[in-house]
Formats: structure tokens, sequence, C-alpha cells
């Protein structure tokens, strides 16, 4: 029995047949039948399977004796079947490689579905392959298998019988069979969808669909199109049967009322003369489906009104007019957005020709995020060792309450934003400047970063186009042009930063301001932050923080936190840091703490125990704390190809380094993630990436491009004379932490150069 039965009805496509097959023989996932229905199909699609099947045993033709259709193929293709899940393939379509095998892996990740749903692109004569727009539908967070009623948003997928792989002992027991005439998916995926006890997605595009310039049935001028009515009685039918499917019925019919108004409202589809007639059968079935007090979504309003009046001029008048509405609606819209824009415009302007403010300064951090990182740390130093600065922080509304009382709020393209940007002296950013800043004489650009540089960055990203993601590096290097200092926490920051980001500023290479708290907080500020997190007192809390994937599409989260915190006992606790582009967080537990959206990451490092990550830059800043630190890689090769780092983290890990799983289950259980050897590793890490975070970068930093004291520096306190705050565990059992001393160096203050 074969894991997949491939059914693959052929008419009229002996131009395309050739691909669609061997996309199917060529997978690497090989435990497969290809059944081929001829639909006595008067081209040569008929010769072509029986070539196909000579050469290759898994192909098994059938040929009809009369033209049957789409559906009843499918049905003679199913009959054939003994796999364990029904795939249905059109014969001009193609599966992408390695398809199968995802699709495989996926069933037994969630536990044998009834139905699989996943991802397609619609491929075009010119070689464009664009994806389903609903793809965000198919996201594999949170938990798997579910039911329709979890994910109701899976309906507004394509309803396509070829976008989902079907249990077979699932289909016969639903009897499940495809209708004849057109549109003949629509009563076999609705009752399939609506009635299968489990369901699972892919986020992955496993199938290309091709819009072909001429031949596709859905395009074909036909009165077959009225059998999309008889299509949906069968669909409510089978409603009628299952009074458990009743919530189904006002969603099912909002779809018909569309499915219908979009057939009616296509040109290339109902024959010149007829479409009067679909227009009253439409209204006759509007009134026999209609589930009284069903709420009509706003968008869907004006299509419910034509299908219940059923008069093709009011069609037509109604249609014209809410065109009308919509493009004056657009055009009063823009038109007020341009005149603000202008207005904005002409006030920058106005205000470049008044005086730079020498006593004026503007943070910013993330584009727009609330008060943090190296900007918020510099900031709060400004007040501190330059209180005759004033300063002012830029941030969303929805970030504004993270700003303290005593920095005035700025909100991203007010006038207030434009202003203090013409006019203010020092401008502090970790991310990229508003590309329409006009830097004039006299001002002065702090660009701090946010983290030492594992991943490639800048330039480097040239040729790697899943990680630049169409970046204009024009546009980049005119940011660069406006800088004056950039914060560098290292030497190899340094030598990284002045050659993916080339320009004439100076690197001061002082320290990460952020990471200033670490050599500052004490065991009271850790014990106030875990209670404020929820972490039970007495345990272990593992912070764990992935970055992002440029080579997947759905960011989930590379580790199973459940199943990590069931092998390591009740003593551990861990605090998930989803990057911003993981989508849905975790699913919160007793032991697991969705820490996504705190706004602190330094506040996390300093309630936790010990560090779990990839190829985040977090690792550089917690080695400050001297506490343990855990690689956990298993995808590096992936990640090297897409995204591509500037050391082999293997052999110049900050700790132990696991590849798998099962490995980091192990390094935990084991004690080796703090054991000796985890602290040579750490040392040797901490002596080459933080020789200047001792509690003053900030200071050091406000002093030089501030007050001008450049020459007459704080000296940088050796690492074997730094005492970071220590971690619970450790102030807890006393020393559980192996440590090793640090050789007393002293540091000299450079700036880059």
């Amino acid at each position: 029995m074969p894991r997949f039965s491939v059914i693959v009805p052929a008419y009229q496509v002996q131009a395309y047949l050739h691909a669609c097959l061997d996309s199917v023989l060529e997978q690497s996932y090989p435990d497969l039948e290809l059944i081929v229905v001829d639909d006595r199909s008067p081209d040569a699609s008929g010769a072509i399977i029986d070539e196909y099947a000579a050469r290759d045993a898994r192909v098994r033709p059938v040929h009809l004796s009369e033209n049957r259709g789409l559906g009843r193929a499918r049905n003679a293709g199913m009959e054939c079947a003994t796999g364990d899940y029904l795939i249905f393939l059109d014969g001009d379509d193609t599966l992408t490689p390695h398809a199968l095998e995802s699709i495989a892996d996926r069933i037994k990740e969630t536990d044998e579905p009834d139905v699989l749903v996943y991802d397609y692109a619609r491929t075009y004569w010119t070689g464009e392959a664009v994806r389903n727009k609903a793809a965000a539908q198919l996201s594999e967070e949170g938990p798997a298998p579910f039911r329709l009623t979890d994910r109701p948003g899976l309906l507004d997928v394509l309803m396509v019988a070829w976008n989902k792989a079907y249990r077979r002992e699932f289909v016969e027991a639903e009897r499940l069979t495809f209708p004849p005439g057109y549109y003949e998916d629509t009563p076999w995926t609705f009752p399939a969808l609506m009635s299968a006890q489990s369901i699972a997605t892919l986020d992955r595009v496993c199938v290309h669909y091709r819009q072909r310039r001429a031949g596709n049935i859905l395009s074909t001028t036909s009165r077959k199109h009225f059998d999309v009515f008889e299509q949906y009685d069968r669909v409510f039918a089978y409603l009628a049967e299952r009074p458990e499917l009743a919530c189904w019925r006002p969603v099912l019919f909002q779809r018909m009322v569309d499915h219908l108004a979009t057939v009616y409202g296509r040109r290339d589809r109902l024959p010149r003369g007829t479409r009067a007639a679909f227009l009253r059968r439409a209204r006759a079935h509007y009134l026999r489906h209609r589930t009284p007090g069903t709420p009509v979504p706003r968008r869907s309003r004006l299509r419910h009104t034509l299908i219940r009046l059923g008069s093709h001029r009011t069609y037509r008048t109604l249609r014209l007019a809410a065109a009308l509405g919509r493009l004056a609606r657009r055009l009063a819209s823009g038109l007020g957005r341009a005149v603000r824009a202008a207005a904005l415009r002409l006030h920058y302007r106005v205000q470049r020709c008044l005086p730079v403010r020498a006593d004026r300064a503007v943070f910013a951090a993330y584009g727009g995020r609330g008060h943090g990182c190296n900007p918020g740390a510099l900031e709060a130093a400004f007040r501190t060792y330059a209180p005759h600065i004033r300063t002012a922080w830029i941030a969303r509304p929805e970030h504004q309450h993270t700003v303290p009382p005593a920095t005035r709020r700025l909100r991203p393209d007010s006038a207030g934003y434009w202003t203090a940007l013409a006019r203010a002296k020092f401008l502090v950013d970790n991310a990229d400047l508003d590309p329409r800043l006009v830097k004039r004489r006299g001002q002065v650009c702090v660009q701090t970063r946010h983290g030492t540089p594992l991943k490639r960055m800048g330039l480097d990203l040239l040729d790697r186009p899943a990680a630049a993601r169409g970046t204009d590096f024009g546009a980049f290097l005119d940011g660069v042009d406006k800088w004056d200092y950039v914060l560098s926490a290292n030497r190899h920051s340094t030598l990284t930063w002045e050659r993916v980001c080339p320009g004439r500023y100076t690197t001061l290479e002082y320290g990460y301001p952020r990471n200033d708290v670490f050599q500052k907080a004490t065991s009271a500020d850790v014990s106030r932050l875990r209670e404020q997190l929820g972490i039970p007192e007495g345990t272990v809390a593992i912070l764990y923080a992935p970055t992002h994937r440029d080579h997947r599409r759905a960011q989930r989260l590379p580790l199973d936190p459940e199943r990590l915190l069931s092998r390591l006992g009740p003593r551990y606790v861990l605090l998930v840091r989803a990057h911003p582009g993981h989508g849905a967080p975790p699913a919160e537990g007793e032991r697991v703490i969705d820490v996504s959206g705190h706004p602190s990451v330094e506040s996390l490092c300093l309630a936790s125990d010990a560090l779990v990550t990839d190829y985040s830059s977090i690792m550089f800043d917690y080695a400050n704390l001297d506490r343990p630190i855990v690689v956990y890689a298993p995808d590096r090769e992936a990640y090297e190809a897409a995204r591509g780092t500037y050391f082999d983290l293997r052999s110049r890990p900050p700790g132990a380094y696991a590849r798998s799983e099962d490995e980091l289950i192990d390094i935990f259980t084991t004690g080796h993630w703090r054991g000796s050897r985890s602290a040579q590793l750490r040392a040797a890490f901490r002596e080459r990436f933080c020789p200047y975070d001792d509690g003053r970068a900030a200071e050091r930093v406000v002093r030089h491009v501030v007050l001008g004291e450049a020459a007459g520096l704080p000296s940088v306190t050796p690492l074997a004379e730094r005492h970071p705050v220590p971690s619970a565990s450790s102030a807890r059992t006393g020393s559980p932490l192996v440590t090793l001393p640090k050789p007393a160096v002293p540091i000299t203050v450079t700036d880059g150069r």
C-alpha cells in the first residue's frame, strides 16, 4: 500500500502532461502510485499516459470509454486508489520539488489528519509565480490538528481539491465523490473541510497552478457556468443530512452569494443574452438558501443586494454607483493625504531655515518602537551627564507609554517630528534614519547599531537576496553618509561595520550603552524582575531567544517548549522571546512564559539564569552577565546558505552547542550547560567580544560626543575586576555556575581608528 495516491485527470492537456507527470515521478518521496485518467481525450494524452506506464511501474493508466468530465474522471481514479492519502493534480499543473516529502513530514507531525491543506502559486507564461494571497491562513503556528471551527479562515483559501491531501479512509467513510458539471470542487471541498475531525496546514507552496492563456475551463464562455447552482444545492443538501453541521449554513450562504456574484461579474463566462437569466436563478437560490438573521459583512453588502434583487439593470446601476463612490473616496482621501504631506514638507523646509538648537537631542529605536536599546540608554545618559540638553523620543502611538516622563514624546510624520529633525543638534538612532531627512551643517548623527554582527549585514547582503529582500543599497549608502559616529562593542564589530557600511564616520569603540545595566543592577533588581514576570521562586529560568529565518516564510519556533520542559523537570521555566517575525506566540503555560512583547530585552536577561539562542546577537550582550549560554542551531546549513555568518559559531561558541532538540535536552539534563567546559568557552568569548562593556559605555559616549572630553574619558574596567549581578540561581545556592578567572589586562579606550 503506497503512502500517496496521486490522481491526475487528463483531457486535452498533451502540451503540459509531460511536465505534470514528471513533477510527480521525480519527487524525492517515492512511496506513491500515480493514477492517470484519460477522460477520452481527443489529443495524444492517452498515448502519453501509456508511455509513462511502460517506463514506471508506479503509473497506473485508466482509459475511460467516454468523456465524463473532470469530476467523474477523478472518481474513476479514486476507485483504483490504494494509498493512505489521496492527492489530486490537474493535468496542466505541477508539483513543486520535494512537495510530497514535505506533505508526508507534516502529516506525520500532525498525527495523520483527515485533511492537510497546503499552498499553491499561480504560474504564468512569463515565468512569473505569484503565491496565493490567502497564504497567511496556512500558518503552522498553534495546535494541530484542529477542526474547521478552530480555523474558519481556511474557507478563505481557494476552494479546490488539488491544494489538499485527504486520508482515503476518511473520504470513504464520508462517501465523498465529485459530481458532474462545472464547479465540481464546490460540493467536494466544503463537505470535506466541514466534516473532517482533524485538519492540519502546511505553509509551503506544493502546487504550481498554471494560468493558461487559452483553454482554461473557467475562462470558457458557456452555459455550463449555470452548473454552479446545482453544485451549491448539493452542498446544502449535504448539510441538511447532517444537523451537526448546521452552524456552517450562514457561512456557506455568504460564500455562495459571493461566488454567484463573481461568476456573474466575469464577462468571459456567461454567453451573450444569458446574464439576466443567470441573475434570476441567483435570486431564486438566494431566497431558497437564505438563513434569517445572518449578518452580512460590510464588504459583501452590495453583492448580497444585487443577488437578492435579481435585476440586471439594477445591478449595472448599483455597480456604476459603487464604482463612482469608491473613486470619490479615493480621490478625497488621496487629496487629503497630499495636502497634509505638502504642508509638512513646507513646514520642514521652513524649519530648516531656522538655527540648529545646540540644546536639543532626538532619539529613536527600531523605526518608532518604544524607549530602549542603545538609544534608550544614551537618552538617560544625556539627562544625567548633559542635563542642559533637552531630549525627545520618536515613537509610534502604541509605544508612547514607554517614554520616560522627563522626555518629550514625538509621533512620526507629525509637525513636531519634522521640527525636531530640522533643528535638533543631536540625532541618535539604532536603525535607518528617515530617508527624507536633510542633514544640516552643525547636526550630529550618532548611529548606535543594535548588536554585534554575527549574521551578514550591509553590503554583504548584495549576494543574499533572501536576506536583502529588495533593499535599495543606494539609498542605504545615502543614509550611511549622514552618520557622524557609529558605536561599536568590540574590534570585530568595528572592522565589520566599517567594511559593510563604508562612510566617513568615526567609530567609537566604547562598548554598548544598553549593556551598562548588567554591571549596575543589583540582586534586588533581579528578584523584582522575576516577580514581575511571574517566575516561580526556586526555579531555573531559561531565556529562549531565536532570531529571524530569512529562508522561511513562516517563522515558527525551532524548539518545542513543552517537550523541553517535560524532559527537564519541574525546576525549569522557559521564557520565550520570539522574534517579531515569528507570528503567533507560543501557548503559555505554568512553566512557559511568553515574553515576546516585553519592552526590555535587558530586563529579561537579568531575570534569567541561562540563555538559549541560535544566531541572535543577544548572545554577545548576555555574555557580559557571565551566565551560561547554550547555542541551539538545528538548521545551520540552511541559515548559512540564506544569510551567512562572519565566523563559524561551532568553532568559537559562548558555551555548549546543540544541533538538535535531543542534544539540547541532553546538555541540560547532564549539567553540561553550566559545566567547566562551558565556562571556559564563555570566558574566551567574553574576552573577545566584551572588552568595553564595564557599565560606563553610555557615559563615555556622552562625554565624547556632547561634552567634547574625548581625551580624558573614564578608563575601562578589566574583565577580571567586573562583578555583574549574579543570577537568581547563583544568589540562592552560592555558586552553582562554574566561572573562571579572567586575566586582568588593562584596556585603553580608542575611537576605533
